[in-house]
């Protein structure tokens, strides 16, 4: 991160450091996010370049012209592909990044992978997320004792429904898929994209607790709700298809191959001994990134915590082994299973404290963390902006 504050131009720099100083509470990643190199930003400056621009407009006419999406081999890509994609080898294109609540998100995915097959060339990975998304611990701000008016031996799943709907942009969310996912209007791809804006939109804390939420082994109703959270009946397929055939689909679809990338990214397990990638925190994030998308996943069974894709590998012929891989890769994986049992142990302590303080302490943290501006704002401001036009006059 420091290497690549040093690295930005001047006035970017003082920009940087006069924001960091003005907003000493605001994480450093946050900071750096405004100045990373979205795939939006690096376009426009790629388009400045006439050699730049010619060179991503004829991979763009390679990629959009594939059979299939699928990353190839550098030797079946045409040669004018691999020379367009060797002069873009040094662009900002190839580094840049998207986020999942920006406002041009499908515009950015869209750039990102008409660019991936460049990173085919030389030691560039294939399966790299496009997401560069900091992972934020905000506070979580939330009355519990409105939950008094449940019965004190409800099951938590129905304690983090009921605070969903005392949340007016979570009831909102949670109602726009509960109708388009209704049995009787039920159209499979407005259900999904209803669950996609639910669990982009709504905040984590009441996505998660929705989802996340912990049941005892002989409680059947609680695991019931759980597992029906996202309308399986309407949001799955009614029959399995193959899971390879799936995967195909989903790599049809810039947003929904984003997410799976993300995914198997940030909840790969590294070796045998089950060292995960990235923290938890990234992991559940992609994996609620795929509810919604052709790789919705979701939790087999009312009685345990096992999620698995709604596919099967029957008829993979030689590609048995490939599609067994990608089944474990939800059903089997040890990074994903401790991130689910952490979040679930985290939903069960937050009901076996004393709430009347622990309400107010959530709470006074959220008052305390809240972005305030410093008394000498303004002045450094000035300062800042004056320096910039001198280095610009400069």
């Amino acid at each position: 991160n420091m290497l690549f504050i040093f690295s930005l131009p001047p006035f970017l720099l003082l920009l940087f450091f006069s924001f960091s100083f003005s907003f000493p509470s605001l994480p450093l990643e946050m900071i750096l996010l405004r100045f990373r190199n979205s795939c939006i930003q690096a376009r426009r400056k790629c388009q400045a370049d006439p050699t730049c621009k010619a060179a991503y407009h004829h991979l763009g006419s390679c990629t959009s012209s594939l059979s299939t999406p699928l990353p190839l081999e550098g030797s079946s890509f045409p040669a004018d592909c691999l020379e367009a994609a060797e002069k873009l080898r040094n662009s900002s294109l190839m580094g840049c990044t998207c986020h999942r609540r920006m406002k041009n998100q499908a515009t950015c995915l869209d750039i990102y992978w008409t660019i991936h097959p460049a990173r085919s060339i030389g030691d560039y990975e294939l399966d790299v997320s496009p997401y560069e998304d900091p992972v934020t611990r905000k506070p979580w701000k939330m009355n519990l004792s409105k939950l008094d008016i449940l019965k004190p031996d409800s099951d938590l799943c129905l304690k983090f429904a009921m605070l969903c709907t005392l949340n007016e942009k979570c009831d909102r969310l949670r109602k726009g898929y509960g109708e388009a996912c209704s049995g009787h209007r039920c159209q499979r791809q407005v259900c999904l994209g209803q669950l996609r804006s639910f669990f982009e939109r709504a905040s984590e804390p009441h996505a998660q607790g929705l989802l996340l939420c912990p049941c005892l082994p002989t409680d059947r109703s609680c695991g019931e709700r759980r597992r029906n959270t996202i309308a399986p009946s309407c949001a799955l397929p009614t029959e399995a298809p193959n899971c390879l055939d799936l995967q195909r689909l989903c790599f049809t679809d810039p947003l929904c191959r984003s997410r799976l990338v993300d995914f198997q990214t940030h909840c790969h397990p590294m070796d045998i001994l089950g060292t995960c990638a990235t923290e938890q925190s990234r992991c559940l994030r992609a994996y609620l990134g795929l509810i919604g998308t052709a790789m919705t996943p979701n939790f087999i069974s009312n009685i345990n915590t096992s999620v698995a894709l709604s596919c099967t590998c029957r008829g993979s012929g030689n590609l048995q082994e490939e599609c067994e891989g990608l089944e474990r890769s939800f059903s089997h994986n040890p990074c994903l299973m401790e991130a689910i049992a952490a979040k679930m142990r985290y939903h069960s302590q937050l009901f076996s404290q004393d709430w009347e303080d622990a309400t107010f302490s959530v709470m006074e943290h959220e008052k305390n963390s809240a972005l305030r501006p410093q008394p000498w704002m303004p002045f450094l401001f000035s300062c800042t902006f004056t320096l910039i036009l001198l280095w610009s006059l400069w």
